[in-house]
């Protein structure tokens, strides 16, 4: 499985997510720079988490247009199964990978601690080797991760609705979000599944000394998907 990780100026957690991939994961892994206009044999991409060109005008919005993007593109429209994290939420969000829009928290302040997700929804690659219901232990580290939508209704029916801030036995509450999100959302995924985006860092849990391994599902879920495609 080759996966490329594509690097935006301000991108600070492509490091992780190359890290996870190649070494705790086993997998070929490269960067894919902003500037290029190709994936190459790619088989799977990351958007990875920072602040991309430093958040300047709207979280994703830069980054959104950046030459790679058109390639990123292309691979989802043939189904290519890419990972949106955090800031590469926003960016796949802007670029119209994905419905809706993240926007300041209700808080006002940066939120940065452990959540806890609900996996549910419509199978996806980087899901579908997670039982439904399960409730996985992620960080969250970010300013702008209200996620609105105009439709919440259509989401819910599509089972667009991948991943939801629970409390830790599983409960929605108000309690549990962190950040004000519509129907405390936190993950979503394309109307095809193949595009999957969430704000909490799967890679920042992906090792049992960083406390939670639970994020190591969503990569693990991947390599199985991609090894029944061979």
């Amino acid at each position: 499985m080759n996966v490329a990780v594509v690097r935006f100026p301000g991108s600070n957690c492509d490091d992780d997510a190359f890290h996870v991939v190649g070494r705790v994961m086993g997998q070929p892994v490269r960067f894919a720079w902003h500037k290029e206009s190709s994936l190459g044999d790619a088989e799977a991409v990351v958007l990875p988490g920072g602040f991309s060109y430093g958040d300047y005008l709207r979280a994703g919005a830069m980054a959104a247009n950046s030459p790679i993007m058109g390639a990123v593109k292309a691979f989802a429209e043939k189904g290519g199964p890419v990972l949106a994290i955090c800031n590469g939420y926003q960016i796949a969000c802007e670029a119209g990978l994905l419905d809706g829009a993240l926007t300041r928290n209700a808080s006002l302040h940066f939120e940065c601690r452990d959540v806890h997700l609900l996996v549910e929804g419509k199978p996806t690659p980087f899901t579908r080797g997670i039982p439904a219901g399960r409730v996985l232990r992620i960080p969250i580290a970010h300013a702008e991760g209200r996620f609105v939508h105009p439709d919440v209704a259509a989401l819910e029916k599509e089972g667009r609705v991948v991943f939801r801030y629970v409390d830790p036995t599983g409960g929605v509450s108000d309690g549990a979000n962190p950040n004000g999100s519509v129907a405390n959302i936190a993950g979503t995924c394309n109307a095809r599944g193949n595009v999957v985006g969430l704000m909490p860092h799967p890679e920042r849990a992906s090792e049992a000394l960083l406390g939670s391994d639970d994020g190591k599902m969503l990569f693990a879920s991947l390599l199985a998907e991609m090894g029944r495609r061979v």
